[in-house]
């Protein structure tokens, strides 16, 4: 089997009625991208992939990838790794274009083995917990509105939840009314995380941690930026709260770093963006040989293939905002677990047909 082509397709899906925004980035419009490695003997490979990727998957990857034998995935992450000479690249959105097609390689192993993913990954387990991923801000979003949807991801079997901090303007005292709204609607036997987004400062990230402590908070999330490495640590050495981080990090190398400098308590690296399944696999690793939990950032279908599959693996997020809904078919989430697809490939169900109506 070789490969024939490597494309992206732009999936767009209109603008929000309603934006909504964490501590930096403010979504305004629905859709998505996804990557396909095809073969000339008619397997085809499909993964998520980031807006934007198009020009260096199509262009410097695929180059690399036409004629080669997919299966081969070990090999071929070393070849896009390498960046075309002897030097490679190490962080950035060459490693995010990378991780999709390694995940659409992946897709196309499984398919051509009749195998699902994360079987062939190891699959220590068919069924992984899920946290509810929401708790945005947004135009007029009260504690009461904030507290209505966290209920209703209770209610809907979930028992962790996730809600954002960290905006400006809202500021450290809201922020803690937020949490304390949080807390009170879902109860106390609930895990409740906060993400920060990379808002603050170390002394300031301490000051708010100490500020919600009482509200037992299951983990704190990315409260410094990806590069502060000396700030994660002290919060780690300053509160009791769990410091959850990496899904701004690449590579194993990256994540050698942020671990050796003791810098993370929980590993959120994303399989969407970090070098792709394959590398996942080896930041796994790694943290197990620290004792460290994995919980990967991003798209539910692949993070519960990733968590299915090594010992380590503590829970996988699940996005229940409505920006990509139309897209692909919702995992089989049941329970408060995502249970693991049977069939071959990553499971993921696309459609078609808007794929065909709506992508470029």
């Amino acid at each position: 089997m070789k490969i024939t082509n490597v494309r992206v397709i732009d999936v767009p899906l209109g603008k929000l009625e309603r934006p909504f925004w964490n501590s930096i980035v403010t979504t305004t419009s629905r859709g998505g991208a996804l990557v396909r490695v095809e073969t000339d003997e008619g397997i085809v490979g499909t993964a998520p992939a980031r807006g934007g990727s198009r020009g260096m998957i199509e262009g410097a990857i695929r180059a690399k990838l036409l004629e080669e034998d997919p299966l081969r995935t070990g090999y071929l992450w070393d070849k896009m790794y390498m960046g075309g000479s002897r030097k490679p690249v190490a962080k950035g959105d060459y490693i995010v274009a990378m991780s999709a097609v390694d995940n659409a390689l992946w897709d196309l192993k499984g398919k051509a083995l009749a195998q699902p993913v994360w079987r062939l990954l190891g699959g220590t387990r068919t069924k992984v917990r899920a946290y509810a991923a929401g708790g945005y801000y947004a135009q007029d979003k009260g504690l009461g509105e904030l507290a209505e949807e966290l209920s209703t991801y209770v209610s809907q079997g979930y028992t962790a939840v996730k809600m954002k901090v960290g905006w400006p303007g809202a500021g450290l005292k809201e922020d803690a009314k937020r949490v304390e709204a949080a807390r009170n609607a879902v109860g106390p036997d609930i895990d409740l995380m906060v993400d920060a987004n990379n808002a603050w400062d170390a002394s300031t990230a301490i000051r708010f941690a100490r500020m919600i402590e009482e509200y037992d908070p299951y983990w704190f999330e990315e409260p410094v930026p990806a590069d502060d490495l000396n700030g994660a640590r002290r919060i780690v050495d300053a509160v009791d709260v769990p410091v959850a981080s990496g899904e701004n990090e690449y590579c194993r190398w990256g994540f050698r770093d942020l671990i050796d400098a003791g810098a993370v308590e929980i590993v959120q690296a994303d399989p969407n963006t970090c070098g792709g399944i394959s590398e996942w696999m080896r930041i796994a690793a790694y943290a197990s040989a620290h004792h460290l939990p994995m919980a990967p950032h991003g798209n539910a279908a692949v993070g519960s293939a990733c968590v299915a599959a090594v010992e380590n693996g503590l829970i996988t997020e699940n996005y229940l905002t409505a920006f990509q809904d139309e897209l692909f078919a919702p995992v089989d989430y049941r329970d408060g677990y995502i249970h693991l697809p049977g069939t071959a490939g990553l499971g993921i169900e696309w459609n078609e047909e808007l794929i065909d109506a709506r992508g470029k």
